[in-house]
């Protein structure tokens, strides 16, 4: 029986790290950006989010200000002057306290510290390479600064206080090292939003999920070159007080690829301030669709007609795994069908318009345009500041009329429930997190869940074409009914309603916790 609120361990502090906190890169930022109000509500002014400083790149999102913790932040520099530390407000709703720091200076002490992760913790870091050092000594001056804060917090307070430290993914996995070596009276959660094996199965083009029973993680981390970052998540997930993940799908590769069931699942909500109301509602989304049909209009030279579908894929530029090629099979799909199925009312003219806007950054390659179907090309990142709208991803994602993530390998899929929340009806899969999650919700016309396997890509690529046709012959009430259902979804996928599982997360960790501190003072009074 799972404990009510009242009955669970809470933590007084929450320090909490990414590579992502201020620092826009994937889905992690807006896990977190959009979680950090029901964390600061419960707990004012004591959540804390440490992340990599990036200068002017991160003064996007962060805000400076010098006079919040200036006492503990003159102690740290002051015996820490290797590690510059900044102090301020992450710009997302909440405005949680945010801790930025550079790492530059432990770049000679990599080798002592790659050998003492080794003898305490087993981390293979030998075969490191790419974005490993860097990663892994953030995490590990992620970890001396809190323990700095920690110490300032505790000897600042007349009471018993109770620490939680969460790091997500195995980027900053290092930080949960050096706590439980350092400062283990802090209780540490370690949260992988996808294991880095599974994804790199997935990438190159393994059937993972055919043959997932006979795959052994540190056999494939060998043969495709990934030992360090195997190495470091699993013993992340092995040593951290609660090891969490984000759905059920990721939870079987955990215990697969890892050797270690997670502790508690932590599905991923969002934050509904995002999304505007009534009339601004409106508004905001009549300004995207025309900035939307004005730009495509230019590029395919022509005008964009008021009822054409505008459909979008966006997210990472992963081929295979975020379902670019199915979306590029079932576009060539849409416009067979189109060209050659007209509803028996129809005049062989009246044929419905799609325009696809395909939204990955940096993507090298894009599908065609064919017939009745069009695809506008979007490169870069939707931050507000891009070349041909000036509009952040958010401001575009309101005027679309459907969206489509056909993913093969999503740990969660925050894109679909992005676009669920601006009430825009979208087609996942079965592989996506958030795709088996939302097939056991009742409203089923706004989220449309394919099964998808290792054998049946053409098929994916049919369905997808079959309910985009769908949904271009849908009346103005069925769409307003498909909007209404997908917003439904979303609803129930609000963080006040996912919060609780990281309630339990921290009463696990804390628990845990409490018995390794217990052994340790009754190891030190039996040597007294």
């Amino acid at each position: 029986m799972t404990n009510t609120k009242s009955e669970l361990l809470s933590p007084d502090y929450i320090f909490e790290t990414s590579w992502e906190v201020c620092n826009r890169v994937g889905g992690i930022y807006a896990v977190l950006s959009t979680r950090a109000a029901s964390m600061v509500r419960e707990h004012p002014d004591k959540v804390f989010f440490f992340g990599p400083d990036f200068g002017d790149h991160s003064d996007i999102c962060f805000k400076e200000d010098k006079k919040l913790l200036k006492p503990w932040l003159q102690i740290f520099q002051s015996s820490n002057p290797q590690i510059p530390v900044r102090v301020g407000r992450w710009q997302v709703p909440g405005e949680p306290i945010a801790i930025l720091l550079k790492f530059d200076a432990l770049w000679s002490q990599k080798n002592d510290i790659y050998a003492w992760a080794w003898q305490k913790f087993q981390v293979q870091s030998h075969a490191a390479y790419g974005d490993y050092d860097e990663s892994c000594l953030f995490g590990y001056a992620t970890g001396m600064v809190m323990e700095s804060l920690y110490n300032y917090l505790l000897v600042n307070s007349a009471s018993t206080l109770k620490f939680c430290a969460h790091a997500n993914e195995w980027q900053t996995a290092f930080s949960i090292f050096y706590l439980q070596d350092h400062c283990p009276e802090i209780a540490t959660l370690f949260t992988t939003h996808a294991t880095g094996i599974g994804r790199s199965i997935a990438g190159n083009g393994k059937p993972l999920y055919d043959y997932f029973e006979g795959y052994n993680g540190d056999q494939m981390a060998a043969e495709l070159n990934m030992v360090s970052k195997h190495s470091v998540e699993k013993q992340a997930a092995h040593h951290a007080d609660c090891f969490t993940t984000v759905s059920y799908i990721t939870a079987r590769e955990c215990r697969q690829l890892l050797d270690k069931p997670v502790d508690i699942e932590t599905p991923n909500g969002f934050e509904p301030t995002y999304v505007p109301k009534g009339k601004a509602f409106t508004a905001r989304r009549q300004e995207a669709r025309q900035a939307l049909r004005k730009v495509a209009g230019h590029m395919l030279g022509g005008v964009v007609p008021e009822n054409a579908l505008l459909v979008c894929i966006s997210g990472r530029q992963e081929w295979k795994n975020k379902g670019i090629d199915v979306f590029a099979r079932s576009m060539d799909k849409l416009a067979q069908k189109i060209y050659h199925s007209p509803l028996p009312e129809q005049s062989p003219m009246d044929k419905p318009e799609v325009v696809a806007f395909v939204m990955i950054p940096y993507l090298d390659r894009a599908p065609i345009r064919n017939g009745n179907v069009s695809v506008v090309f979007v490169p870069y990142y939707l931050d507000g500041h891009d070349p041909l709208f000036s509009k952040t991803y958010y401001d575009l994602l309101i005027g679309m009329d459907v969206t489509v993530f056909p993913s093969y390998y999503e740990p969660w899929g925050y894109t679909p429930l992005e676009s669920c929340a601006f009430h825009v009806p979208t087609i996942t899969t079965s592989l996506a997190g958030f795709g088996e999650w939302a097939a056991r919700q009742k409203e089923q016309y706004g989220v449309v869940v394919i099964d998808r396997n290792d054998s049946n890509f053409d098929q994916v690529a049919d369905h997808i074409a079959d309910d985009l046709l769908r949904f271009a012959r849908l009346t103005p009430e069925q769409r307003d009914l498909a909007r209404k259902e997908a917003a439904a979804v979303a609803k129930k996928a609000d963080w006040k309603h996912f919060f609780k599982y990281y309630r339990e997360a921290y009463d696990i960790a804390l628990h845990k916790a409490a018995k390794r501190n217990q052994k340790i003072q009754n190891s030190q009074s039996s040597e007294l």
